[in-house]
């Protein structure tokens, strides 16, 4: 029996320290990565050889061969936790002070994802009005840069929408961007080379040597008028670290890792040489075929708009061309607006993690009082991306020059801690390769190049950027100033407690079952999640019988996808939101003269975690209110279509959701009798009676059902599909 929940005594919670997920395949969590690091073979190569020159198709492709380094250091470090993400690594390896720096440098590379992508993205369509404005032989024409400019903010302004409401992009979403982009790699890869096999000559672009660099005025920076690029070897790092954009996407890697089916670290492993072949294939070679097939004279007119201009000067008829290039722009507009969402999702984790660790104050974890969401955090990063892009006017040549100096910073921090964690963990599942032994003493080759090079890399771009140095320092500084006092702010008020709150014993179990809740098979699970909205939660407490069944509060506590870290500490999966939630719930039970065993429930997916816990408790019931975010249908179908990932074999359950001044909504999840109206009976027994005369006392009503069940699952599968359909739209059901 559930204990009581009397005044003034410490209510016990059951929190679960096992976050509920849905798992996913290597093939989902590719393609989640891939739509952030495969949007850069959109914009990477024009910016790369508006810096270096003709060469950058080499150092874009050997970026691309540099990846698989890069992924060693992010297999290692989720070997060692399971969410791999800068900030945890480095806060483990070096400290605080150290990883507030690094995550203050990650959050200037979130910040300018969304505006690069969705910037490349407004450019490629810009450039298509004015094409088809030309074939038109209209006069007006459109600034492509302030398209551009208009455009990005558009997306980004959506999706900051999409995001206070909770809708978040679904790896199978992701999976189906994929399957698109690959159809248009696919046909460069086939394409291009048949284009040069026509044109009868193969001229492959200039050898990535010191004398075929051709650094633009603003590429060298402070470098610029100092003997320093004359260097060979400093000029290629030069040349590197301006091509290092092409590799943005990683930290991705370390994000999905926690949702990967097991077994884990072998998927993960598989996720990670999938996206970097699929990377050399779609960014490397097919940048190098740009460069092979537009002439020179006219390629600098592409910088912003590389694989459009690729597209138009393939073989083949001029309609053919025209219409493969507006595909190449839905596919771009597909994948780098999907960027956007990506980078709020990782900037909100990152922030997310932040609050968790009591870095920044609680007032940014507030959650909407409609949606849930933490939408301030959310708000700050949207933005901050709404004004880069403001600032930036759709100079993407801009944003890919502050993009590259976030992303080296952050690259390297992650593989300096690995590097120093090897020294002081010795769990590792997986280790980068290159490793010897001089006696007992390990020698880590490979990781410690990877960090060399990524060091000299950074420090490259720190002269030879001189804008993104100052604007990326600048805003690492102040990010930095602002976390450091938001944490000690949160330390003096680490005593203070909420008044008015009960007390709470935390008992915290790796994860919830009947047991550990202590609730007889066939409790009441309630969900709740705002304490403004509990009348659920009320009527629950009015109308059951504590004889039959025991009643089980359960909260979902939130934890974004972007988060990025591994397991969560006790204050962290109940803070004190979760806190003042829980007191609501006991003071409602205490009036009701009801008790309510509780629990706590991380999760990504609420829907998940629900459907989960139920099945765990084997509940009888599962109860929420109404959803502001959806109605009771779609609510219903959401809850339903989490049921059906649960394992074989599934638990079945009935699902109430309860709205003010209004009947209950009952739906059964799991097979269970349908309940007929009555005129379908009427129809049935119609039909009974109309084969009595061949069958007599053999035929019963269940026979007739179940033939016309057979019947209607054959013309699903066969010929008269479509006819069926048709009639179910005419007469939909009730």
């Amino acid at each position: 029996m559930p204990s009581e929940t009397r005044p003034n005594s410490t209510t016990k919670v059951v929190v679960a320290t096992t976050v509920a997920l849905s798992f996913i395949s290597f093939w989902r969590a590719a393609a989640v990565v891939l739509s952030d690091l495969a949007s850069s073979a959109f914009y990477a190569g024009g910016i790369a050889e508006h810096a270096i020159g003709k060469s950058a198709a080499w150092f874009i492709l050997a970026v691309m061969l540099f990846s698989f380094a890069v992924r060693s250091v992010y297999l290692e470090s989720c070997s060692m936790f399971v969410r791999g993400g800068v900030y945890i690594v480095v806060r483990d390896a070096m400290g605080h002070f150290m990883a507030r720096l690094s995550v203050s440098a990650l959050m200037f590379d979130y910040i300018l994802t969304g505006p690069i992508s969705v910037v490349s993205a407004g450019l490629y369509l810009g450039h298509l009005v004015n094409e088809f404005a030309e074939m038109s032989h209209m006069a007006t024409r459109v600034s492509a840069n302030l398209f551009a400019a208009g455009f990005g903010i558009i997306v980004t302004v959506y999706f900051w929408r999409s995001n206070i409401r909770g809708i978040h992009e679904s790896s199978g979403k992701a999976l189906r961007i994929m399957q698109i982009t690959t159809v248009m790699v696919a046909a460069f890869l086939i394409w291009c080379p048949i284009t040069l096999l026509l044109q009868g000559r193969v001229q492959l672009p200039s050898l990535p040597v010191p004398a075929n660099i051709q650094f633009s005025e603003d590429a060298l920076g402070w470098f610029n008028g100092t003997i320093w690029p004359q260097i060979g070897a400093i000029a290629i790092i030069i040349a590197f670290g301006h091509s290092l954009l092409s590799m943005s996407g990683f930290e991705t890697l370390a994000q999905v890792y926690r949702e990967i089916a097991y077994p884990k670290m072998k998927n993960l492993i598989y996720t990670g040489n999938l996206v970097c072949v699929y990377a050399v294939f779609c960014t490397g070679f097919i940048t190098m075929f740009a460069v092979m097939i537009i002439p020179d004279s006219v390629r600098g007119h592409y910088t912003d708009n590389l694989l459009g201009g690729l597209a138009m000067y393939l073989a083949g008829p001029p309609l053919v061309r025209l219409v493969f290039r507006v595909f190449v722009v839905f596919v771009g507009v597909l994948i780098l607006s999907g960027a956007v969402n990506t980078s709020i999702i990782g900037g909100n984790g990152v922030m997310n993690r932040l609050a968790e660790d009591g870095v920044l104050v609680d007032w940014f974890r507030k959650p909407h009082k409609t949606f849930g969401t933490s939408a301030r955090m959310i708000n700050v990063i949207a933005g901050l991306q709404v004004f880069t892009i403001f600032l930036s006017r759709g100079d993407v040549n801009l944003l890919g020059e502050a993009y590259a100096f976030g992303v080296v910073w952050s690259f390297f921090m992650k593989s300096l801690s690995v590097l120093v964690l090897r020294y002081k963990r010795h769990d590792q599942e997986y280790k980068v390769p290159g490793n010897f032994r001089i006696g007992r003493v390990e020698v880590p080759l490979g990781l410690a190049t990877t960090t060399l090079i990524l060091f000299l890399v950074a420090i490259a771009n720190l002269f030879s950027k001189r804008i993104a140095t100052i604007y990326g320092v600048g805003f690492t500084i102040l990010v930095f100033v602002i976390f450091t006092i938001s944490e000690q702010v949160n330390k003096r008020r680490v005593h203070l407690e909420k008044s008015g709150l009960e007390e709470f014993n935390l008992d915290m179990q790796a994860e919830i079952t009947a047991e550990t809740v202590h609730a007889r098979p066939g409790c009441v699970l309630v969900a709740v999640r705002d304490y403004h909205h509990m009348s659920h939660l009320f009527a629950v407490l009015q109308k059951t019988n504590l004889r039959r069944h025991d009643i089980v509060v359960m909260t979902v506590r939130p934890i974004s996808t972007g988060a990025a870290e591994y397991e969560l500490s006790d204050q962290q999966l109940f803070s004190s939101y979760e806190k003042e939630l829980m007191s609501g719930v006991v003071t409602m039970a205490e009036k009701a003269g009801k008790t309510a065993d509780l629990i706590v429930v991380p999760g990504v997916d609420p829907f998940d975690a629900m459907v989960q816990t139920a099945a765990k408790l084997k509940a009888s019931r599962l109860v929420t209110g109404v959803s502001s975010r959806m109605d009771s249908d779609e609510l219903a179908r959401r809850i339903g279509l989490a049921w059906e990932k649960l394992p074989e074999p599934r638990h079945p359950f009935s699902l109430e959701i309860i709205t003010p001044d209004r009947p209950s909504v009952y739906v059964n999840l799991g097979p269970h009798p349908p309940r007929l109206w009555p005129e379908d009976l009427d129809r049935v027994h119609d039909l009974w009676l109309q084969l009595q005369e061949n069958f007599g006392s053999k035929l019963h009503h269940r026979d007739v059902v179940g033939l016309a069940l057979l019947r209607l699952q054959k013309d699903l599968e066969g010929e008269r599909r479509n006819e069926v359909l048709e009639d179910l739209a005419k007469d939909p059901p009730k």
